[in-house]
């Protein structure tokens, strides 16, 4: 649980089913937020937080009734779409916008320097227009700038930028480059503190701007609590900071004591130990806050920011520091540079970014929105050619001043937001036209709340939780059909996949040093084989149409995925030891389950298990006759790839191999398995980003491994950990698709990757599922709502174009 909301903030993506599906990108979160300024999503993977279990979820009639008198002190005319949202934290700010709702908001009032397509692929040329297909239909996407990308022969890269000239922001303000430049410098301030990485592009001359100055906080909290050094700040100042840390600590206890009573998982009642325990710590029976605090802050070895930003269910640092802000201001430490070399303006609507190196992922932090200075910054305090950008450097408590009323040139204007109700505006001036909806709505609303709105009509626009009660309750609205006269459903591949995986170094023959052998790979092919043959119907059986299977370690989402018309597309472990098909096309469940054992067997023969009878008798060196399987589904089997272990379970015992098959209550566990290495195989999934970078999960940095291949060199990540796939030539594809921008060449690199991950057997591709968008087939022309939209092309990227009927 504790390991879900963590995935979740770090993400920006949900789970469902009580958080059976689980992400390890640590840094996915910063990434994330920088690429949200490209697409505006509205889909089912924005929750604020698991729901309970879908039985606890019924509503009694007289709730329904509650919250239908609640939904009708919204204003309903046919010039208002309104849009069921979860809560908001009111940081609308393109800069400091810190959950997916906010961004939405801020979003709405913005226009973005880059664009995408529906397959999440950037739009270079965005003033001209580009048609790309998708799905046998021509789009053209058009966008505020161009950018054109030079690499050069030294090695570095110029992104050559030019910007509109006729595009003026909502208070008719007219947009120009030094608004660019400003919104740069902000997001590259020594002192900035929101989710972009625009300061970790290599950028030249970003790291000499950025040094010789450091915010007070971070300069009191690196001094520590037994500092005698007050050349920067005094010593009441001191204390104050380390007694707004103490009070931080016991909101983030309570915090998450709150949320597991809200949530149903405890009771108010219970013992600290026992709620705490369903977060993942082990605390005494009968602690206080105080003490439960110093437990969690051990775990993170002093690091509060990390904790809370970690732990937390709603709160954030800022939370217990009254004057929170005073804290932000930059600290001259040492000598730093004027200006970023490497931002050069060349004109009223033009730039080059100069970078050091090539990283493909680059051009996604460079897509950040385009704020007005004069709203944003002090026109006063900007003169380029005098390295002044809009702000004093180290002090952005203006652009914070602002952070709840965003402005822009975005599709609306931002109104106000009170009593849980975001009111928006037309914007007249918006450079692709007026919208056709004057006024737009975004109204709180819990995940139950939100179907029930829909067909009852206070809400004409939503994402909820697409469970088996969500398709039951649009069907019975609709006379059997999702898509019908009350309500239209859209449904989204999810920005991630399911899988099994293996760890190599525990499932091999012959020892970890030997896992990449020929013998290891065809071990774990052998579990491949089995797995693969009931994903069909264990994936049907538990999500019905709302997902799929897939062939590769890849969410479909992506730009990079396989499709199955591509030439050398293939079903996952689909031949045998030879390199044969496995199955025919007129074989039955029984045919083809007889063909999977014969295959299965055939790789642990060829492994060096001996065959006797249709049997295995006996393990080579290193491997084992009997292996373990966990699945994070609550302890009754409620889990997408439960069914997949419970039938692999009795074909491999008829081949001879015994699958202990663990199903854990608390999924903590098995992520505390993981990092310790213990777990042969597990169930669980991805999330995913715009961007396919493989580095995270693939990277094992043979080349620097200690002890030659069983342990990951310095240069890997944790998540390396969990598959321990040490292959030089993979390690050498997924950083060199880093240093191109050709994405034509990268999608056939990653390609090669992707086989390799097959080949080795460690990561069983299983399924991607679906969310969705629901729409009031009575009150909103769907026929004039985004066609086509996808997980990176939301409802809302063609919002302009929407009517109401």
């Amino acid at each position: 649980l504790k390991l879900f909301i963590r995935w979740l903030k770090i993400t920006f993506l949900a789970t469902e089913n009580g958080g059976k599906e689980m992400s390890f990108g640590k840094n996915a979160k910063k990434f994330l937020a920088g690429v949200l300024a490209l697409t505006m999503l509205v889909g089912c993977s924005q929750q604020a937080a698991p729901e309970p279990a879908e039985e606890e979820a019924e509503e009694t009639a007289e709730e329904t009734a509650e919250e239908e008198t609640a939904e009708e002190t919204v204003e309903r005319s046919n010039d208002t779409l309104v849009v069921g949202y979860s809560p908001f934290n009111e940081k609308f700010s393109p800069f400091f916008a810190s959950t997916a709702y906010d961004q939405d908001v801020a979003s709405m009032t913005q226009v973005a320097l880059l664009s995408n397509d529906r397959a999440g692929a950037i739009v270079f040329n965005g003033i001209e227009g580009e048609t790309v297909n998708y799905n046998g239909t021509d789009y053209t996407y058009t966008g505020p700038a161009n950018i054109e990308v030079v690499e050069n022969e030294d090695g570095t890269v110029d992104y050559n930028i030019t910007l509109r000239d006729d595009i003026v922001f909502s208070d008719g303000t007219p947009m120009t480059i030094d608004d660019v430049i400003f919104s740069y410098y902000v997001q590259a301030d020594p002192t900035y503190d929101g989710s972009s990485t625009l300061y970790g592009v290599k950028i030249e001359g970003m790291e000499e701007y950025r040094s010789g100055m450091s915010t007070l906080f971070d300069l009191i909290r690196e001094a520590g609590r037994d500092n005698t050094d007050f050349t920067n700040w005094d010593e009441a100042t001191q204390t104050k900071y380390w007694e707004s840390v103490d009070k931080l600590g016991v909101a983030l206890v309570e915090d998450i004591d709150a949320y597991l009573v809200a949530a149903g998982y405890n009771a108010e009642d219970d013992d600290i130990s026992v709620k705490l325990a369903n977060w993942g710590f082990e605390v005494p029976e009968g602690a206080t806050p105080e003490e439960a605090w110093n437990i969690i802050l051990e775990n993170y070895e002093g690091d509060f920011v990390t904790a809370v930003g970690t732990e937390a269910a709603s709160i954030s640092v800022d939370s217990a520091f009254e004057d929170y802000e005073s804290y932000l201001t930059g600290v001259k430490t040492g000598d730093s540079a004027e200006n970023i070399k490497g931002i050069v303006k060349t004109g009223d609507y033009s730039m080059t970014v100069h970078t050091t190196e090539v990283d493909a992922k680059a051009i996604y932090s460079l897509g950040v929105s385009i704020t007005p200075m004069h709203y944003y910054g002090e026109v006063d305090k900007y003169d380029y050619d005098n390295n002044k950008f809009g702000f004093d450097k180290g002090d952005l408590s203006h652009v914070r001043s602002v952070t709840t009323k965003p402005l822009g040139a975005g599709p609306y204007k931002f109104v106000k937001y009170e009593n849980g109700v975001v009111n928006f505006e037309a914007n007249e001036n918006y450079y692709k036209g007026a919208p056709k909806i004057k006024f737009v709505n975004f109204l709180e609303s819990s995940d139950k709340d939100k179907t029930n709105g829909v067909i009852q009509g206070t809400i004409d626009v939503t994402d909820p939780s697409f469970s088996q009660d969500t398709v039951k309750t649009i069907e019975d609205a609709n006379g059997g059909e999702l898509d019908g006269d009350v309500v239209t459903t859209s449904l989204v591949k999810n920005l991630g996949y399911g899988y099994i995986g293996i760890n190599a170094n525990r499932v091999n023959v012959g020892g970890a040093a030997n896992k990449g052998s020929d013998a290891s790979k065809n071990l774990r092919k052998a579990f491949g084989t089995i797995y693969s043959l009931f994903r069909e119907v264990a994936i049907s059986s538990y999500y019905g149409e709302r997902a799929s299977i897939i062939n590769y370690p890849i969410s479909d989402t992506s730009w990079a995925a396989p499709k199955p018309a591509d030439p050398d597309y293939e079903v996952a472990f689909s031949k045998d030891v030879e390199g044969n098909e496995i199955y025919t096309s007129d074989m039955d469940d029984d045919a083809k389950e007889a063909a999977a054992k014969a295959a299965a067997l055939g790789f642990l023969e060829a492994a060096g298990y001996t065959v006797a009878d249709g049997k295995v008798t006996e393990a080579p060196e290193g491997a084992k006759l009997e292996y373990d399987v966990w699945i994070p589904a609550d302890g009754n089997g409620d889990h997408p790839s439960f069914m997949i272990l419970t039938e692999a379970r009795e074909a491999l015992a008829d081949i001879g191999i015994k699958l202990n098959v663990t199903d854990l209550a608390n999924s903590t566990d098995l992520w505390d398995g993981l990092d310790a290495g213990t777990v042969d195989m597990w169930c669980a999934a991805w999330g995913a980003s715009l961007d396919p970078d493989m580095t995270q999960i693939y990277f094992f940095d043979l080349a620097n491994s200690p002890d030659g291949g069983i342990t990951p060199g310095p240069g890997a990540t944790n998540d390396v950990k969990k598959y321990n796939i040490a292959d030089e030539e993979l390690d050498a594809i997924v950083k060199d698709a880093l240093k191109t921008t050709d994405q034509a060449y990268r999608k056939q690199m990653y390609k090669a990757a992707l086989d390799i991950v097959v080949d080795w057997a460690d990561e069983i591709p299983i399924y991607q599922r679906e969310n969705c968008v629901i729409f009031s087939s009575e009150r909103v022309n769907v026929d004039t709502v985004t066609p086509d939209i996808t997980t990176f092309y939301g409802w809302m990227s063609e919002i302009e174009n929407t009517e109401m009927k």
